[in-house]
C-alpha cells in the first residue's frame, strides 16, 4: 500500500491542489492520497482562515469522483496548532506496512528548517517536492537545508535524494496551474468570479456559507 499525504490550510482548495495530487499518484502509483486540512497552522493567524470544518467540508465536496483521494479529519480533531511530523507520525500508526509519500511544494520545502522536528520529520517518510509558480529552480543539494545535507546522498540509479533512514526525496515537475488560495479569497472578497478555478461544488458552497467576505 502507498499512500500520499497532501496537508496543508486548503482555504479554498482549488484545481492547483487537485492536479498537483493527481499527477503525483499517477507518479508514483499511489494507491490513494489523503488530503488533511489543517486545524490551525502555527505561522498563520486564525482569523485568516475560514473554520477547520468549512474547509474540511469543501475538501470533501472537492475530491467527490475520485476513487483514489480521501479526506481526513486528524488534524481538527486532534485540536491546537497543527504539525505535520505529527500527521504523518499518525498515519504511520494507523496504516503500519504502508510506505507514505508526503507531498510538498518546493515553496514550503525552503522552509522547512521552521517545522516543528524537521529532521526527525525527513527521516519519517518519502518526499515529493513539487514545483511552484514563480520559484526559481534550484538544485536539490541546495534547497536541503545545511543541517541536514549529511543526512541525505545522492542515488544517480535512481535520481533522486537518499535518506540515511532509506527514503526518498525527490523533485517532480508537475503542470503548472498558477492558481493560488490567496488570489482567489482577495477575488471573492472583492465580489469577483473564481469559476474555473475551484471546483463547482466547492463554489457553490461558498456562496451558500457566504465565505471570504470578511
Amino acid at each position: 500500500m502507498k499512500i500520499g499525504i497532501f496537508g496543508g490550510t486548503l482555504n479554498p482548495i482549488h484545481f492547483g491542489h487537485l492536479r498537483t495530487a493527481e499527477e503525483v499518484r499517477e507518479a508514483f502509483s499511489l494507491d490513494r492520497v489523503l488530503f488533511v486540512p489543517s486545524a490551525y497552522p502555527p505561522h498563520k493567524r486564525k482569523e485568516e482562515m475560514e473554520t477547520p470544518y468549512e474547509r474540511i467540508e469543501m475538501t470533501r465536496i472537492a475530491i467527490e469522483g475520485n476513487p483514489y483521494f480521501e479526506f481526513s479529519d486528524m488534524e481538527v480533531k486532534r485540536g491546537g496548532f497543527s504539525y505535520s511530523v505529527d500527521t504523518v507520525d499518525e498515519v504511520k500508526k494507523r496504516e503500519p506496512e504502508a510506505e507514505i509519500y508526503f507531498i510538498l511544494g518546493v515553496d514550503a520545502f525552503f522552509e522547512i528548517d521552521n517545522w516543528k522536528e524537521y529532521r526527525r520529520f525527513l527521516s519519517l517518510c518519502n518526499f515529493i517536492i513539487v514545483t511552484r509558480p514563480g520559484y526559481e529552480n534550484k538544485s536539490p543539494g541546495e534547497s536541503l537545508p545545511l543541517e541536514v545535507r549529511s543526512d541525505f546522498c545522492y542515488d544517480a540509479e535512481k535520481g533522486c535524494y537518499r535518506h540515511a533512514s532509506g527514503h526518498s526525496l525527490i523533485f517532480l515537475e508537475i503542470t503548472l496551474l498558477d492558481i493560488s488560495s490567496t488570489d482567489i479569497r482577495k477575488r471573492l472578497k472583492a465580489g469577483k468570479s473564481v469559476k474555473y478555478l475551484l471546483p463547482l461544488g466547492v463554489e457553490e458552497y461558498i456562496i451558500k456559507k457566504d465565505l471570504y467576505k470578511r
